[in-house]
C-alpha cells in the first residue's frame, strides 16, 4: 500500500536559550529521534552543529535559517545533492596560528572523511565581530565589513565552490559572566546570535548554502564544564560539523523552477518548535498553511512568545518524548489522540440532530 511520506521541519531559534538546543550540539539527540520516525527531517545548523562532534543522519536536510524562513514562504525549493564543493572563508582578523588550525581541520575532512573542500579564501579585511546582549538575555551581534565577507563569498562561488563554510574571528572574553555561565549549562551561547548574522548575509545575497564556525583561542581548562557545552571545549575548532553538514546539504533554487526530486513548501507535513518561541516568520508562515504545529511546552528560552497570544494554532505537547510519539503514531495514519484516554463522541454538524441525540 502506497502512502504519502513524513517530511518533518525541526525549529530550536539560536541565541535564545533554549532548553534543549540551546547549547553545543544537545539537540542532536532530539533530531535523531525525529528523523527515525519521519521520513525526511528538515532542520538547520543550531540544531545539528556540535563543534568536533556530529552524527550524519541520510534523511535529513541541513538548512540555513534564512533559507528555511524562504522555503517557508514559499519562494525557494531544496534540492537534494550527492555532495557539495565547500568553500572555505577565512577572516583576516584570525591570527597564522590559528588560521593554520582551521586549514588542517579542512584538509582532514578530504582526507578522513572524503569531503570535496575545495578551495579557500581569506577576507581583505577584518570583518570586525561585535557580539550584543538584550535585555531579555537573547544574543546578538554585527559585522563591521560585511562588504569583505561578501567579496569573499563571490570568489569562492567564481572558483566553483556550491556551499561555504565561514569562520570568522570572534573576541575571546574567557572571564566574561554570559560565558562562564554557558559554561556552566545555563544562560544563553553568547556567540550565537552573530554567527546567524553572518550566514543570513551570504544566504540572501547568494542563495547558497552556508554556515558558520567562530575562531575562538582554546578556552582554561575546567573540569567542572556541563556535559550540554563540552562539545566545545574538545578542540581548537568548531569546524568539522558545519563541514559535514555543508557536504550533503541541499541547495536552494526558486519555487517557481522545475527541479526533479526538490523538496517543496508544500512537501511538509509537521512543524515542531519550542512553545516559547513560536512566532519565527517560517513557523508563522506554515501555520497560516493549516499545518500542525507541535509546540513543546519544555523546551523553555529567553522569549515568552505563546501561540494563544500570537493566535497561532498548535498542537501542544509537553515534552520531546511526547512530540516523537506524536509523530509515529501521525506517521502510521493514526489520530495521535486515540492513544490517549478519554471518550471522544461523534459531533454532527447538523445542530437540531445533535441536540435531539443528546436530549
Amino acid at each position: 500500500m502506497l502512502g504519502r511520506s513524513l517530511t518533518t521541519v525541526l525549529i530550536v531559534p539560536t541565541g535564545i536559550g533554549c532548553a534543549v538546543g540551546g547549547y553545543a550540539g544537545d539537540a542532536l539527540p532530539l533530531a535523531r529521534a525525529i528523523a527515525s520516525v519521519s521520513d525526511r527531517l528538515i532542520t538547520h545548523p543550531n540544531v545539528m552543529n556540535g563543534a568536533s562532534l556530529y552524527w550524519p543522519l541520510s534523511n535529513v536536510a541541513y538548512v540555513e535559517g534564512y533559507a528555511l524562513d524562504r522555503f517557508a514562504a514559499g519562494d525557494w525549493q531544496l534540492q537534494p545533492v550527492h555532495r557539495n564543493r565547500i568553500g572555505l572563508l577565512l577572516d583576516a582578523a584570525i591570527e597564522p596560528e590559528l588560521r593554520i588550525r582551521h586549514q588542517q581541520v579542512a584538509e582532514a575532512a578530504q582526507a578522513t572523511l572524503g569531503l570535496a573542500v575545495t578551495a579557500a579564501v581569506i577576507t581583505d579585511a577584518p570583518l570586525g565581530v561585535t557580539l550584543r546582549q538584550a535585555d531579555s538575555g537573547s544574543t546578538w551581534g554585527t559585522i563591521d565589513r560585511p562588504d569583505s565577507l561578501l567579496r569573499a563569498a563571490e570568489q569562492l562561488l567564481k572558483a566553483g565552490c556550491e556551499a561555504i563554510a565561514v569562520i570568522a574571528r570572534f573576541p575571546d572574553d574567557p572571564g566574561a559572566i554570559a560565558l562562564q555561565e554557558y559554561r556552566q549549562g545555563q544562560g544563553v551561547d553568547p556567540l550565537a546570535g552573530a554567527e546567524a548574522v553572518i550566514s543570513h548575509l551570504i544566504v540572501r545575497e547568494f542563495q547558497v548554502p552556508c554556515a558558520h564556525a567562530p575562531a575562538l583561542q582554546p578556552l582554561p581548562l575546567d573540569a567542572g564544564i556541563s556535559p550540554r557545552s563540552a562539545a566545545e571545549e574538545l578542540g581548537h575548532t568548531f569546524l568539522p560539523c558545519v563541514l559535514a553538514g555543508l557536504s550533503r546539504a541541499p541547495r536552494y533554487c526558486s519555487a517557481s523552477e522545475l527541479v526533479a526530486d526538490a523538496l517543496r513548501p508544500e512537501s511538509v507535513d509537521v512543524v515542531v518548535a519550542p512553545e516559547s518561541a513560536i512566532g519565527g516568520p517560517g513557523i508563522l508562515h506554515w501555520a497560516a498553511r493549516g499545518i500542525p504545529i507541535l509546540a513543546v511546552a519544555e523546551n523553555q528560552s529567553t522569549l515568552d512568545l505563546r501561540p494563544a497570544d500570537l493566535g497561532v494554532p498548535v498542537q501542544r505537547v509537553q515534552t520531546h518524548l511526547e512530540a516523537v510519539g506524536w509523530l509515529a503514531a501521525y506517521r502510521a495514519g493514526l489520530d495521535p489522540a486515540a492513544l490517549s484516554p478519554g471518550d471522544r463522541r461523534l459531533s454532527y454538524l447538523n445542530h437540531a440532530v445533535q441536540q435531539a441525540m443528546s436530549g
